[in-house]
């Protein structure tokens, strides 16, 4: 049986993938099976499209000079075992205090462009959130006593009489997470305090088919519950399990708060789902998703949905729960992927009334109406695509009090599959450098409907609710 166990960070995720070696498994059923033969090692750095790739070799030198290079970082103090180049595989080098070069040498199967070469090391760049989101995944590494347990940091104290820390860097470096073994690593740096134990992850059993979603009885303390591929069939115990789960933490039922939630899914799910080869009938899962939007685990309602679970990228969406807070909220999505390769998603039970728009909204009549004017001037100007759908699209588009651009929401699904012959994914993109999600914006904003028109005509009114 192939396993996975995946170790995410806004800015880094590993993904490992091995088997379980049989002979020194205890319990052949265990419903979370030890990975202890790695077949596969990918790590994904966030402005990369693409991960770099290797074998057990390479996942070990990966770990060994990355926790190498952080002591050496947060101590500012050069360490033997970052600077012996010609034993690893893996290095890392400091550019300058906010830039640190990741090189690989051999043993890669393809690089950050999707291209492979032999002989010629890959390097890429981190800024220090970057590395630090890598330090942490290697941290909930370390932390899982069910993924290559013969695996074991070793990190070596640096003199204190050295210690010279440069704290500009460790107030940027800090917050992108400290774990465990991070924690092990600024204390050995500075030579303070003893470097604490690493004990093993608490974990709940959690069934293959369906679920990485925790429950109540989880620590505080950061754990881990990587993910297997599912490969058995769903079954009535395993939906009572995420029925238990309902009934013993909060659920996301306010309207607003889930067309939010459906939004963030939709785009994580959709440009993940590169692969749309034919499939064998509609596949039709449930999602938990927590309030931050994160996939915290999924249920196929059939056994066709649950056989051809790698032909969705749902696997490797699933979130770590590792840093999650006991009782936290969930919601619940019905995800179809569909024969004619459309993605539809949308709240299990639906919406109990119309959702509304949240945020701070310009009301002012006249401000609104110079906005409409600006919006459509904007649009119309940078609309020069030839429509080749044959039915309206329609959007929500809010604007700030300047006219730039703050969001913009697909609202049928002919608006999902052609958005890219409007102008407003550019228009996005060119403020904010992404189309994925809206940002984080307090600021008040006015919201417009927007409709593209077959013939090539443009809508733009003030926005009065969803229909």
């Amino acid at each position: 049986m192939n396993i996975q166990r995946k170790y995410s960070l806004p800015n880094c995720t590993l993904l490992l993938e091995g088997l379980s070696d049989m002979t020194q498994t205890a319990n052949f059923q265990e419903l979370r099976p030890q990975l202890s033969i790695l077949v596969n090692a990918e790590c994904y750095i966030s402005s990369y499209t693409q991960p770099i790739v290797g074998g057990r070799e390479f996942f070990e030198s990966l770990v060994r000079a990355v926790s190498a290079y952080a002591q050496e970082v947060l101590s500012n103090i050069p360490n033997p075992q970052v600077q012996n180049h010609n034993s690893e595989l893996v290095e890392l080098q400091k550019i300058n205090s906010n830039s640190h070069r990741l090189t690989v040498h051999t043993e890669i199967t393809g690089d950050m462009g999707g291209n492979t070469s032999e002989g010629q090391p890959i390097q890429i760049v981190l800024n220090t959130v970057q590395l630090f989101d890598l330090v942490e995944a290697v941290d909930q590494f370390f932390a899982d006593s069910q993924t290559l347990p013969e695996l074991s940091l070793e990190l070596h104290p640096v003199n204190r009489s050295y210690s010279g820390s440069n704290q500009t860097l460790l107030k940027q470096a800090i917050p992108a997470t400290m774990g465990v073994s991070s924690l092990a690593v600024a204390a050995l740096a500075f030579s303070l305090i003893p470097a604490p134990q690493i004990s093993p992850p608490q974990v709940n059993s959690e069934v293959e088919s369906s679920t990485s979603i925790p429950t109540p009885t989880v620590a505080v303390t950061p754990t881990t519950t990587p993910t297997t591929t599912p490969t058995t069939s769903a079954t009535p115990t395993a939906v009572q399990d995420l029925e238990t789960l309902l009934k013993t933490v909060p659920e996301i039922k306010d309207p607003s708060q889930l067309r939010a939630l459906n939004r963030q899914v939709y785009n994580q799910i959709h440009p993940a789902w590169v692969n749309r080869s034919e499939l064998p009938e509609d596949l039709v899962y449930r999602l938990g998703v927590a309030a931050d939007g994160s996939i915290v685990g999924y249920k196929a309602v059939n056994q066709k949905a649950s056989d051809a679970i790698d032909k969705t990228p749902l696997p490797k969406l699933l979130h770590n729960p590792a840093n999650r807070v006991p009782n936290e909220p969930i919601a619940q999505f019905k995800v179809v992927f569909t024969q004619k390769r459309f993605l539809e998603i949308s709240p299990w039970l639906g919406y109990a009334k119309t959702p509304e728009v949240t945020g701070k909204k310009i009301t002012d009549t006249s401000k609104i109406k110079d906005l409409n004017q600006k919006l459509y001037s904007t649009i119309r100007q940078n609309w020069s695509v030839t429509p080749t759908f044959a039915s309206n699209l329609k959007y929500r588009v809010a604007v700030n009090k300047e006219g730039v651009i703050a969001d913009y929401e697909p609202l049928n699904q002919v608006a999902f599959d052609y958005f890219r012959e409007t102008p407003l994914p550019q228009m996005f993109q060119s403020v904010y450098g992404s189309n994925v999600a809206a940002p984080d914006n307090k600021e008040a904003l006015a919201h417009f409907r927007v409709v593209f028109t077959p013939k090539g005509e443009l809508e733009v009114k003030p926005w009065k609710g969803y229909k």
